[in-house]
């Protein structure tokens, strides 16, 4: 496969699956959103609570921290509750602690003042990108629960010190066939030789960065243009986070796939 071929889904290297974002689809909580990804599905919710854990009080300063889950059925085949269970997996705390890190680099907890946001990410269905999408879908949930404080009086940011600094997403890109590839479905994720998650802020600094070779090893310059494709796509997101937050609730705001090219 080379760059100019098209890819089972009819994207080509560099395009976003299509993804699209629909904030108060829950109904319930302080600030929420679907998030669509291609065929993956994931549901955020935002919670404010007046006070902070017991570590942080008279800190003056607020806490946000993230929990992740997926129903029995996002897959193919049904899998057992955690709950039930009685043991979360290390996968599912991981993830977790990975959407708390990416919202904590964009949020003033001076700003926020002592209250406690947490956001519930629960995967409705799941087709690769779970975790990305959760990041991204999150730190919208958070933008309406800020906006929703700040309204009723329970956060008074002041003019110089915004509660959010800036915006935060994320996407996974990848080595497939020896390409390097934007945005990964199950199908490809699967079987990439590479596979890398890409944290950044709306003005591109990065957050974090997950990379692994599965199959075999990549190098100085494939890193280089995984990071050039994952800057572009979550360029992308970062516009389609900030019309969401200017549109009505209920309005699905859509980004059709665009390349690099397009842009």
């Amino acid at each position: 496969m080379t760059n100019s071929e098209i890819r089972a889904d009819g994207r080509t290297y560099d395009q976003l699956r299509p993804v699209s974002f629909t904030r108060g689809w829950s109904g319930t909580g302080e600030g929420s959103v679907l998030v669509e990804c291609g065929n993956t599905r994931v549901l955020c919710v935002a919670s404010l609570t007046p006070g902070v854990p017991r570590w942080k009080k008279d800190s003056g300063e607020g806490w946000v921290t993230a929990e992740y889950s997926m129903l029995p059925r996002a897959t193919s085949e049904r899998s057992s509750r955690e709950s039930v269970k009685g043991k979360i997996s290390g996968r599912t705390s991981e993830i977790s602690r990975l959407i708390g890190r990416s919202l904590r680099a964009v949020i003033d907890f001076t700003a926020l003042g002592e209250n406690t946001i947490v956001l519930d990410c629960d995967v409705l269905r799941a087709d690769g990108g779970t975790r990305t999408a959760s990041i991204t879908g999150a730190y919208i949930a958070l933008a309406d629960a800020v906006r929703w404080g700040t309204e009723r009086g329970l956060i008074t940011p002041r003019a110089s010190s915004p509660v959010l600094t800036d915006s935060v997403s994320a996407i996974s890109v990848g080595i497939i066939d020896s390409v390097p590839m934007l945005d990964l479905p199950y199908v490809e994720d699967v079987r990439a030789q590479t596979d890398m998650n890409v944290v950044q802020t709306g003005d591109g600094h990065f957050v974090e960065v997950q990379g692994t070779a599965e199959h075999a090893p990549f190098n100085r310059e494939e890193l280089g243009t995984l990071l050039d494709l994952a800057a572009h796509g979550n360029s992308l997101l970062a516009r389609a986070q900030r019309e969401c937050l200017d549109a009505p609730e209920g309005e699905r705001i859509e980004l059709a796939p665009q390349g690099i090219q397009g842009q």
